[in-house]
């Protein structure tokens, strides 16, 4: 394997919704760098960091029906019950819910943590308060999924942050996903809560770590104990 071929493997590509945004801060870069030499350097590991923001690496999912993989990348913010939003549609009750709080350092390409179809997306205009924040569910800007799987419906609900103020989302209602699917992005700084049918065992804590596709966040004990994996 060639040196060049080495290195390609080891970089994560850049998901095509980052292009403009690193080609804006390319340009940007060099006129200024033109115009006073160490504004180059400073904009080119800004034009760094933005490529790095919207990497989107392969990841290895566990294909489990037991088990709700992590539809993002970051540090888990909250484990608990709450009432999820009234658009999605799931009730008044409260639902357990597990949120993933995304830094401007996380990977922000949003993946589905279960199989299903995708009965309803809803958008709800709102505020940018700090995405860590227990009220951001309820007053931040905010798209919610709901996906059914034969263990019921849950919700994913992308959040926009304090400095998010673009929420992306591939997904159609209707169409079916696989776990690990991408399912949208959020820039720069965000938050995606995920609500359950039923209550299962949680993996997670508040101030652990979760990688999207891979990281397990609870265990609803329907699988038989056999687990696969596929590439994504």
């Amino acid at each position: 394997m060639s040196l060049i071929e080495t290195i390609r493997r080891q970089v994560a590509p850049i998901h095509p919704e980052g292009y403009v945004f690193v080609a804006g801060f390319g340009v940007a870069t060099l006129v200024l760098g033109s115009f006073f030499a160490p504004l180059f350097w400073i904009g080119a590991v800004a034009t760094a960091w933005c490529a790095y923001f919207f990497r989107d690496p392969v990841r290895q999912t566990p294909l489990d029906d037991s088990l709700l993989i992590s539809p993002a990348d970051g540090m888990i913010s909250s484990v608990g019950f709450f009432v999820p939003p009234p658009e999605l549609g799931l009730g008044a009750e409260p639902l357990q819910r597990i949120s993933v709080f995304m830094s401007v350092f996380d990977c922000h390409v949003n993946r589905a943590p279960v199989s299903g179809r995708i009965v309803k997306i809803a958008y709800k205009p709102g505020l940018f308060l700090s995405a860590d924040l227990d009220k951001a569910s309820e007053d931040n800007e905010r798209n919610g999924l709901v996906i059914e799987t034969p263990a019921g419906r849950y919700g994913v609900v992308q959040i926009a942050g304090l400095v998010a103020r673009r929420i992306v989302c591939f997904a159609r209602q209707g169409e079916s996903v696989g776990v690990g699917d991408r399912i949208g992005l959020i820039r720069f700084g965000s938050r995606v809560d995920v609500y359950l049918p039923r209550a299962g065992r949680a993996l997670v804590a508040v101030g652990s770590r979760a990688v999207a596709g891979e990281t397990p966040l609870a265990d609803l004990k329907l699988g038989d104990g056999r687990r696969a994996f596929k590439s994504s």
